[in-house]
This record gives structure tokens, sequence and C-alpha cells, in this order.
């Protein structure tokens, strides 16, 4: 049998001009910082650019220039206004797709197939959706006057830096609150970009205000008197702190945490199926998933046939350059989540579980990783309980559908779940036992705008999504 080898498939760079530094996005301009920090590309390792970091005094300007527009511009517009703005954002977000993605693949590490086709897609259809909203909050179920909440403080992670970002400002926007975000240190760029878009947009100075920088500048906006609202996505660790600094504040608080989802594989499963949803559960976004399906629950009576197809399904994915539009796996963010999956793994494999991954060559610079799938994982082994956000699944088996419930539950988080079965009345018993926000049906990481997210237990608590995320941005 003949075997056709891709031909490299790069897409350009020239789409997108970087500037050599960025400054804080402040009152609708761009500001000097009090310091400074380099993007690097996890792929090359190259600078990208010279970005401002954001001391205390610098969240206080933004979050003054957030209280300002919101008492004088935007929380008195009607919200029939205020959608024209959130309209407008998301044609030029559909505008610059293009450039948008290239810049978050260089910025993040992640294959320009997924931010081309998931993330911006993505992007755009959240500020669509809650800009429909923005006239008809009175209808939405919280109220017959549900007002805004006021200065929205916002942290989001290095996963995916543009989506959410659409999670967190398009709902508050839409519900006439103002915003202070802060993205994650190691990917910033796709943010100031979309400062540009609110400027593009004409957005009204102060609506939504940009501080890059690292865990202090979030520390120093989670605290600071003056923001009405704190929305956090990240790990469950810097989640604890985020929960004490606010308690016995008036501060409206959500949290949207870690996961170590089980992915569970009935014996009357459609098996290459299922294969295509337990890679995409574990290796979409090099594992880089609050919600990835870490776990893998595999019948005994089929687990032999799946891990066969699986492993080959695996020899197919190609590992490298992110802006190839036939990689599957791009890098690691960083080389401290390097790290971390090289610490966990490690452990898994002095613990007894067995590793198998797929022959293939990294590139000798960047931060990369193979997809690896350990076997013989027991409920006690640390692969098996913590999250390594990596592109690393732990397999188990179970006999009874009581015990695929009991060993999934078996967890400190409740984040996502799925469930492959050929039986519309298992998939409904089976959903109703399991503690997950999210529970997928013979599919995985399937997101919608109109669909709520989040969390049980360490997952986090509060929604974001549909109809739901707008509550976490009104007082009613």
């Amino acid at each position: 049998m003949s075997i056709f080898e891709y031909a490299p498939a790069p897409e350009s760079r020239a789409i997108v001009s970087l500037k050599p530094s960025y400054g804080l996005f402040i009152g609708g301009e761009f500001v000097d910082g009090s310091g400074s920090f380099k993007s690097i590309s996890p792929s090359s390792e190259e600078v990208l650019a010279e970005v401002a970091e954001a001391s205390e005094a610098d969240v206080d300007r933004a979050v003054a220039a957030a209280r300002k527009a919101y008492e004088q511009v935007w929380g008195k517009m009607s919200g029939a206004e205020r959608a024209k703005y959130l309209f407008r954002i998301a044609r030029i977000i559909q505008e610059r797709g293009r450039e948008l993605a290239v810049l978050e693949s260089l910025d993040n590490g992640k294959p320009i197939r997924e931010s081309r086709d998931v993330d911006i897609p993505l992007v755009a259809a959240h500020f669509f959706y809650y800009a429909g909203w923005a006239d008809k909050l009175d209808h939405a179920g919280f109220g017959a006057s549900p007002r805004p909440l006021g200065v929205a403080g916002q942290i989001i992670p290095w996963n995916f830096p543009l989506l959410m970002l659409a999670w967190k400002i398009a709902p508050a926007l839409a519900c006439g609150n103002t915003v202070v975000l802060k993205p994650a240190e190691t990917t910033p760029l796709t943010a100031l970009l979309f400062a540009e878009i609110c400027q593009q947009a004409e957005l009204p100075p102060g609506v939504v205000n940009i501080l890059t920088g690292a865990g202090a500048a979030g520390a120093a906006l989670v605290a600071h008197p003056d923001v009405d609202k704190v929305a956090f996505t990240g790990s469950t660790e810097v989640g604890r702190i985020i929960a004490r600094t606010v308690a016995g504040t008036n501060k409206r608080v959500t949290l949207e945490l870690g996961g170590k989802a089980a992915n569970i594989v009935f014996e009357d499963a459609p098996v290459d199926q299922a294969v295509e949803g337990i890679v995409n559960g574990i290796f979409f976004n090099q594992g880089h998933v609050c919600c990835a399906g870490s776990r893998l629950l595999v019948q005994e009576s089929i687990s032999e046939e799946v891990l066969e197809s699986l492993k080959r399904r695996m020899s197919t994915l190609r590992v490298g350059d992110p802006l190839d539009k036939n990689t599957d796996i791009g890098a690691i963010n960083s080389a401290e989540q390097l790290a971390r999956i090289k610490e966990l793994t490690a452990a898994g494999e002095q613990e007894g579980a067995e590793a198998w991954s797929p022959p293939c060559e990294l590139p000798s610079r960047g931060f990369w990783f193979r997809p690896t799938i350990f076997t013989g994982v027991s409920q006690a082994h640390r692969i098996a309980r913590e999250e390594i956000f990596g592109p690393v699944l732990s397999v188990l088996t179970f006999r009874t559908p009581a015990e695929a419930v009991e060993k999934a539950n078996n967890t400190p988080y409740g984040l996502s779940a799925g469930i492959w079965t050929e039986k519309g009345s298992r998939i409904l018993a089976v959903a109703d036992q399991l503690r997950a926000g999210v529970v997928w049906a013979n599919t995985f990481n399937k997101f919608d705008p109109t669909s709520p997210f989040g969390g049980y237990k360490e997952s986090g608590y509060g929604r974001e999504g549909g109809r739901h995320g707008l509550e976490a941005y009104l007082a009613h």
C-alpha cells in the first residue's frame, strides 16, 4: 500500500503586523505600564513582542476608567444601543478572523486549524449571541428590571486566550457592565489586538480595559474595592485564593477551575466514532483544556479493541509547526507547563502504569510533548487524580455501569464527562448520576454560546454561556 506524505501547508504570518512593544489599554487608549515582559512563541521560543506589565497603580487607573465609563455612559445606555456595539465587534472579529487565528497560534502554540476553525468562529458567535440578549434582559427570567452590577474584574487563562475573553466580556457588556480584563502573561497578544478592535468599533472609552501582567496584577484587580464582580477561569489553587480574597465583601464571583473528566465508553458504543471522540477529548489543544477527557473509562469486554484502534489513530496524529494546516498537535504553551507534564508522567511510570506514545519526531526548538496514553492505571495513581493539562490520557476499565459511575465521580473535580453508547436510556440514566456540569453524549468538546458551561466541587461555581451566563452580571 502506498503512503502519501503530507506536503508542508504553512499559513502565512504576513497577515499579522506585530508591534515591537505594546502598552496597557486603559480608557480607550494604549498607555505605558510600570514595567514590561516578553511574550514568546512556544513553538520556536522567539520573542514576539515586549508587553507592558501592570502595577497596582495601573489597576487603580483601569478600574477608575471603567467606573467612569459605567456611570457616565455604558450603564445609562439602552440595551438596543449596547447591542449595536456588540454586533459591530462581532463583525470586525469575523472580518479579521484570519489575522486573529494566526496571532493566536503564534502566541499560544495551538494548531492553526483549531484557532481558525474553532476558536475564532466561537469568539464571534459569543458576541453575536449576547448582542441579541442586550435589549431583552427584562425577559431573561431574572426579574422585571435586572440591573448591571458595575465594574467587572476578569482574569483569563492561556489555553483559549481569545475565546475566554469572549466568554467573559460579551455577557458583561450585554448586561451593561464595564470591564477590566487581565489576560494570561504567556498569551497577551490577541487580547491586545481585541483592544484595537474595540477602538475600531468606536466602543466608548473605558468600557473595556486590558491589563497585561502576571499574578500580582490579577491579585490587585481581585482585591480592588471598586470592583463589583470577579470572573476567573484558571487553576483550582488560584481559585481558592480568589475565594478567600473576596470572602466577606459584596463582590459577586464566578470561578471556572480545573477538571479531570471521565470519558466513558460502553461495550455497545460505535468504536471508531468513540475513538475519534477520545482523541478529540484529550489531544485537542494539546490537552490544554479544563474539560479534557483525561480519564478514559472503557468497558472490559471491548478494552483491547478500543486500545488497538486508539493507538492506530494516534499514530496518524501530526505533531509540529502550529502554523502548518496539517498539524494536529502543536506546542505546549510554556516551559513551566511542559515541566509539569513531564513531572506527572514520570510519576505515572514510577507508580507502575505503562506509557505508550506513537513514534514521531519533535522539533528541536520550542516546547513539545508526544501524545501519550497510560494503561495499567489505578484510581490511586497521581495521573488518575491530578490535572495534567497536557496530551496525556489515563486508561481505566470497568465492568458495570454502576462501577463506571463510581469511578467517574471519584475525583475532587466535576466539570465535564462523556458517555459513548448506542442506548439513549443508558445515556440519560448515567448522565443523571454523574457529578459533572457538562455531560456530552457520543461526542466531546462541543461548545456553543447558547449552552451554559461550569462545574461542581473543585471545578468552581457559576455558569458561563447561554441565558445562565447573564445572571452572573446582573443584580436582581
